[in-house]
């Protein structure tokens, strides 16, 4: 299946806000995703299949050259084909412009873990019962963009 990596538009937002119920404990709303369209600082990119179905989405707030992942989620319909890890590196390489580039990740997600890790990030911290529904810990993991020597 070919799966095109578009930037986030408004007729999406009904389609990601129903992976975000699908995914997570306390998901995004529309009108929170909605307010992401005119946030200066997001990078939202949307994977979007050949019958414009969207398959996953991922989030990125950013601060002068800092990078911060709010949110990479893939339709339970659309998992295990590698539309997570293409959000991933499309994103980073559509991010010349920063330096580093940080994210949160439950410390049981051993899947997600994977392949953030395999996309280059690294651990670097722990936030303790950083979530809830269930409380467990976050695991920090940061990309640091290579220095041309």
């Amino acid at each position: 299946m070919s799966i095109h990596i578009v930037p986030f538009a408004a007729e999406h937002i009904p389609a990601v806000a129903d992976i975000e119920r699908a995914c997570f404990a306390d998901p995004w709303t529309e009108d929170g995703l909605r307010e992401e369209l005119d946030n200066s600082c997001a990078r939202f990119l949307t994977a979007v299949g050949p019958s414009g179905a969207v398959a996953g989405y991922i989030g990125c707030h950013t601060v002068l050259d800092e990078g911060y992942i709010t949110n990479v989620a893939v339709s339970p319909a659309f998992r295990r084909r590698g539309i997570g890890r293409q959000l991933v590196q499309t994103l980073l390489a559509r991010s010349d412009d920063l330096s580093f580039v940080t994210l949160e990740v439950r410390a049981s997600n051993q899947p997600a873990i994977a392949l953030y890790t395999a996309c280059g990030f690294r651990p670097v911290g722990t936030r303790r019962r950083f979530y809830s529904h269930p409380a467990e810990d976050a695991l920090l993991m940061t990309w640091f963009r290579e220095k041309d020597t």
